[in-house]
């Protein structure tokens, strides 16, 4: 399994989408800062995520010293760092004076409607909230906004016909809706993150171009693939096919980290996902992630999380203790 199927696979995403717009020409709606809106979207969520899809028409996005950017239908734009944005039928409108979010979004998903009768614009709003950590790996080196247009992959065509239905079944009297909207986000964001990887170029850096790099792609599936194993540079690098000296500098370069570095950090949110799902002991999650002792795996716990695992998951009401 390569190492971005096994991260997503590991670290739980919880998603929703939480508005569904229909605007007419001229309109203009500001988003807030994804740190302003965790509290309302994500109660307790260490790092939400907000995305948007554009389903019909076209737009303009536009960000603090940034020039506005033009979406179109089946874009997707995602902001990694969650800056405030407005979008709007053109740039430099003012954006419409609403409601407080928290009464915005009483009833998901909202159904939003307003401007000035002219051409249409429908999207939808969406988040991803997860484990900082987490975020901290899939997101590092991504600029400020990432936009794709998912109308040209056939995942992303199922998807945009798939969140269309299911806004929908939303507002029906079936049950379910609001969970299959949710599943919904988490693969559309996926697959942002997929065609994303596939538009890099020579020179870009971070975590995603790391899994697409032909050597540093290996080195990280081997991580990902055996975390508990003793690995040293000088053996992934026999792996990825390649020297201990590039292998170093290119994972250094893409990841901005070393290799083992990088595996420590794994191993952490290895960990703190079995603390905080399961009713493993320590001894035995200190050996899934490559520990040979409890004291060796407190200590590098403590120096990630800044308290022993044992108080971290009695922190958050889970493990045998809890129960």
């Amino acid at each position: 399994m390569d190492a971005l199927s096994e991260t997503l696979r590991v670290v739980q995403l919880v998603g929703a989408i939480f508005i569904n717009a229909r605007f007419t020409a001229p309109w203009c709606y500001r988003s807030p800062s994804a740190a302003a809106a965790a509290p309302v979207l994500e109660p307790g969520a260490e790092r939400v995520i907000i995305f948007h899809l554009i389903t019909e028409g076209e737009c303009f996005i536009e960000m603090k010293n940034e020039a506005p950017i033009k979406l179109v239908a089946g874009d997707v734009v995602v902001f990694p760092t969650g800056e405030t944005h407005n979008m709007g039928s053109q740039p430099g409108l003012p954006p419409a004076k609403g409601a407080r979010l928290d009464a915005v979004l009483a009833r998901r998903p909202r159904q939003l409607s307003y401007g000035g009768g002219g051409a249409t614009t429908r999207l939808v709003c969406g988040y991803l909230a997860c484990d900082a950590r987490l975020a901290k790996i899939l997101l590092a080196g991504l600029p400020s906004l990432v936009k794709v247009n998912v109308r040209g992959s056939n995942a992303g065509k199922w998807l945009e016909a798939s969140v269309r239905y299911a806004l929908a079944e939303a507002r029906s009297p079936r049950p379910g809706g609001a969970g299959v909207l949710s599943k919904l986000a988490e693969v559309l964001f996926i697959e942002v993150l997929r065609l994303y990887m596939n538009e890099q170029r020579e020179g870009d850096t971070g975590w995603l171009a790391g899994v697409r790099d032909r050597v540093v792609g290996v080195a990280l599936t081997s991580l990902h693939e055996r975390p508990a194993h003793n690995w040293t540079v000088e053996e992934l690098a026999r792996v990825a096919g390649t020297s201990r000296s590039v292998l170093a500098d290119r994972f250094q370069q893409l990841v901005g980290s070393s290799p083992i570095q990088y595996l420590t950090q794994w191993r952490m949110l290895l960990a703190s996902n079995l603390l905080a799902r399961s009713n493993a002991s320590l001894a035995s999650i200190a050996e899934a992630v490559g520990y040979q002792t409890d004291t060796a795996f407190s200590r590098a716990f403590r120096r990630e999380f800044g308290e022993p695992p044992a108080a971290w998951r009695r922190a958050r009401g889970t493990g045998p203790a809890a129960s």
